[in-house]
């Protein structure tokens, strides 16, 4: 098994999970949007750690999830499964006013696609914390965390053991 076989399969495994991603509702995105971010040790273990609330009027908030298990900050999620149209900057401004609405400081914006140049460095000039995730480290997250894919092989590499060979 070479390194490059290895970074294949997972190259492959990444884009697979993006394009079933892709096809799963708005609400579902959600929810595994969630369950990555609690796999990722956001809200601890608690059952409440972390909620999908999106839908009519959730003014531009689709998640929260709580920063540590004792909930001390809430973090709030914006999710968007689109498939080829890229989120720019508007986007990005209006979760940043979501946030103000809700008098949070921090937040994460997940897309299947990508972010514009002008989104990214919007994002880094506010002063909310705004996480930008795209569908490429998205995908890596979810095989990163489990989310979504399964074990199939694992591999043991051994090295000597020179302590072994020592004499006392």
């Amino acid at each position: 098994m070479g390194n490059s076989y290895l970074q294949k399969t997972n190259n492959n495994l990444a884009t697979d999970v993006l394009q079933q991603l892709k096809k799963v509702t708005p609400k579902m995105f959600e929810q595994i949007v969630v369950d990555l971010l609690v796999k990722m040790g956001y809200g601890g273990s608690q059952k409440d750690a972390g909620e999908a609330i999106g839908g009519i009027n959730d003014e531009g908030i689709d998640g929260i999830i709580k920063e540590d298990k004792l909930g001390l900050d809430t973090i709030y999620i914006q999710a968007k499964r689109w498939d080829n149209f890229v989120v720019g900057r508007p986007e990005v401004q209006k979760f940043a006013g979501a946030l103000q609405g809700k008098r949070a400081k921090k937040g994460i914006f997940i897309t299947t696609s990508k972010y514009t140049n002008e989104a990214l460095e919007y994002a880094l000039a506010i002063e909310n914390k705004i996480i930008l995730i795209d569908g490429n480290q998205l995908s890596q997250y979810m095989i990163d965390f489990n989310v979504g894919v399964s074990t199939v092989n694992t591999y043991e590499v051994k090295k000597i053991d020179n302590d072994y060979f020592e004499e006392e």
